[in-house]
């Protein structure tokens, strides 16, 4: 569901309780898409790089995964910015 979602949407948020495989199945689904980057907010350095400068952080042409969002939640605004800034070539959302 999860990967279809993808298709149409652009920001696809996956949440429930703890130990229950959210964190896996955006990784299954990250392996699947070249070119497509990860980052894992519970290390402090990516952590830390989140925190210095959101914008940037969050500027990808991919498919970009950040686990654990809710550690730097500075980070919601900048992607609201950046999914209203860039718009895709052929019309979806």
């Amino acid at each position: 569901m999860a990967f279809e979602a993808l298709g149409d949407t652009r920001v696809v948020v996956l949440n429930g309780a703890r130990q229950v495989g959210k964190s896996t199945l955006a990784k299954l689904i990250v392996d699947r898409s070249p070119g497509a980057r990860e980052l894992y907010l519970d290390d402090p350095a990516v952590s830390a790089a989140a925190e210095a400068d959101p914008s940037a952080f969050v500027r990808d042409e991919g498919l970009l995964l950040i686990d654990e969002i809710q550690r730097v939640p500075e980070l919601l605004l900048p992607i609201k910015s950046e999914v209203d800034r860039e718009t895709r070539l052929d019309g979806s959302c």
